[in-house]
């Protein structure tokens, strides 16, 4: 068998590959740690959910295996570093879910904005607008592209922070936004998204000598990995109402139990990973990650039928390359 597909996966897909290659479809697995690891002795390519760790003990039980593909979610489960010793590639389809990322940090942005209301010069409680707000983006991602776009044309003005990408890049012009130090996007922003990707290094960089100097009623989404954020002085700025709101699509497991910092804060909202998951970009994930599945088992035997795909080769639902 050359591929196991554990993760939950759209039939058109499985079918493309299940022509290409001995293949098995096992949902199941996911609960099942101990079957799983019995599972992985002659795969080749492996697809396993967020919730499906491979470390280096795993690898052990998969001596052929040369990918392991993630359609969605972070890599927090996934040993990188013992799938790179043991030349596995990580496949992933990071740009598939930009899309559905940009809407969800609209959506959020629109609802915390009106829903949490601030006092106006006048005295009255009201919401806000987005197109009067400045958005501060950490981190740019692929959805910045097309996030940057949808909030210029609320009207929005966008700056932006990221530590890998230089002031002078021409990406942040061609993505209309202007970047920023930390602490100056910090400063002066309305919206704060926060989109980067994490590495430990990274740990605790919203912290007191950044969000210290946040602007007063700042809202707050945060798509990316919770670590990022210092969880006292986060919780000090909710409770305190400096901080008027925050969205967290994701959220490390007991950060909210009783006794932690963020145990009943203010205005936090907490949903578990759902801003890149859509039927959409599920589907544009499944091809992305088969594709360079496809690619890196190319040395196998193939039907008579068989056409070659890359991964920026577009395909049509059929199963066929395009011809556009």
């Amino acid at each position: 068998m050359d591929i196991l597909v554990v993760d939950a996966i759209a039939p058109e897909v499985l079918d493309w590959i299940g022509a290409r290659y001995p293949t098995r479809y096992a949902p199941e697995l996911d609960r099942d740690p101990r079957a799983l690891r019995q599972a992985l002795f002659n795969v080749r390519a492996l697809v396993i959910p967020g919730s499906v760790a491979l470390d280096q003990q795993a690898l052990q039980y998969a001596p052929v295996l040369r990918a392991v593909g993630r359609l969605g979610g972070g890599v927090e489960s996934l040993d990188t570093e013992a799938c790179a010793r043991a030349g596995v590639e990580v496949v992933r389809a990071n740009a598939a879910s930009a899309a559905a990322e940009a809407e969800f940090c609209i959506m959020a942005m629109l609802q915390l904005l009106r829903r949490v209301p601030v006092r106006s010069n006048d005295g009255y409680w009201v919401g806000r607008e987005l197109g009067a707000c400045q958005v501060g983006i950490v981190g740019m991602t692929s959805a910045v592209k097309s996030l940057s776009k949808m909030l210029h044309g609320f009207g929005a003005q966008v700056g932006g922070y990221d530590p890998s990408i230089h002031a002078t890049d021409g990406l942040w012009g061609r993505w209309g936004v202007t970047p920023l130090p930390l602490r100056d996007l910090v400063e002066k922003s309305d919206v704060l998204c926060v989109l980067m990707p994490f590495y430990p290094r990274y740990r605790g960089l919203l912290g007191e000598r950044v969000l210290a100097n946040s602007k007063d009623q700042q809202v707050v989404i945060n798509l990316s990995h919770s670590d990022l954020f210092d969880e006292v002085v986060l919780s000090q700025a909710l409770n305190s109402g400096r901080m008027a709101a925050a969205w967290f699509d994701s959220l490390e497991p007991g950060a909210q139990d009783p006794g932690r910092p963020l145990a009943g804060a203010n205005h936090l909202q907490v949903t578990p990973r759902v801003a890149s998951t859509t039927r959409e970009s599920r589907n544009r994930a499944a091809w992305a990650v088969m594709r360079r599945i496809d690619e890196l088992l190319g040395d196998s035997p193939r039907p008579a039928s068989f056409k070659p795909t890359a991964p920026e080769l577009p395909i049509d639902f059929a199963g066929e390359p395009s011809s556009e």
